[in-house]
């Protein structure tokens, strides 16, 4: 099933996916169906009790490696990033007017579904609740080290867009087969599959586990293939993952 969270009518409204339409599936309007333009998408997660732990990967595909002229890591290169940056479908990105290299990154995201500690890999995906579309955005500018990127490249207010859809896990049988592909202006620039990371999900889930606790509704964004180019305010950029979904964002020059 494909989850929503959408602003329609004045709130915050839950919904699901049906014949092209959406249901809302709480609230007075329970049951009430409108059309994908007749809402503001949300990224696609349930509140939490706590701050949100986003996790982010670097250099989780041997060619986005290479075609960054870094050998390949041995152990999950990991940052993290402020719920701030995110945004929903159909959001708008700011691109700062300074700067010379604003790039997309179309990524699997994991959405932790229950507490996870000290897990094995074979009982990772048991931790898992869905999957959405994530396209974090970089500026190379502010680039100080790939390996480690500071808070100005990555973790920045509207540059992480996420959703539509929060796909259940048991509708993703294999999330590690899944075709990733990129159009700036309707032009494929990237294209990709999750079957050429690194580290895959169960790794990723046994590795963070073992020294840090992952709620529900965490995030983890499995990184990016190679494909990647400048953005500029104007720009639409889709990134979609089969089965996923397609995630539509907008590049606009950032506000003084």
């Amino acid at each position: 099933m494909k989850h929503a969270r959408i602003a329609w009518s004045g709130a915050i409204q839950q919904a699901i996916e049906s014949d092209g339409q959406l249901i809302i599936t709480q609230g007075p309007h329970k049951g009430r169906r409108v059309g994908f333009d007749d809402v503001v998408w949300l990224p696609p997660l349930a509140p939490v009790p706590m701050a949100r732990t986003v996790i982010a990967l670097g250099l989780n595909y041997a060619d986005h490696a290479k075609e960054l002229a870094f050998k390949a890591p041995e152990e999950p290169l990991a940052f993290m990033k402020g719920e701030a940056a995110l945004i929903g479908h159909k959001a708008f990105t700011q691109r700062p007017a300074d700067v010379k290299y604003m790039h997309y990154e179309c990524e699997l995201a994991v959405v932790i579904g229950r507490t996870a500690r000290h897990v094995k890999k074979s009982d990772a995906y048991d931790h898992v609740a869905g999957y959405t579309v994530a396209n974090d955005y970089a500026i190379r500018d502010y680039l100080e080290n790939w390996y480690r990127p500071n808070l100005r490249v990555k973790n920045r207010d509207t540059c992480t867009p996420i959703g539509p859809w929060l796909v259940d896990a048991a509708d993703v049988p294999n999330p590690m087969a899944l075709k990733l592909q990129t159009t700036v202006n309707g032009q494929i620039t990237q294209s990709g599959s999750t079957a050429d990371m690194i580290f895959d999900v169960p790794t990723l889930i046994e590795y963070f586990s073992s020294f840090m606790t992952l709620n529900p509704g965490d995030l983890i964004l499995t990184g990016t293939p190679d494909g990647i180019v400048d953005c500029q305010p104007g720009d639409v950029i889709v990134t979609e993952i089969d089965g996923i979904g397609a995630l539509i964002n907008t590049i606009v020059k950032a506000q003084p």
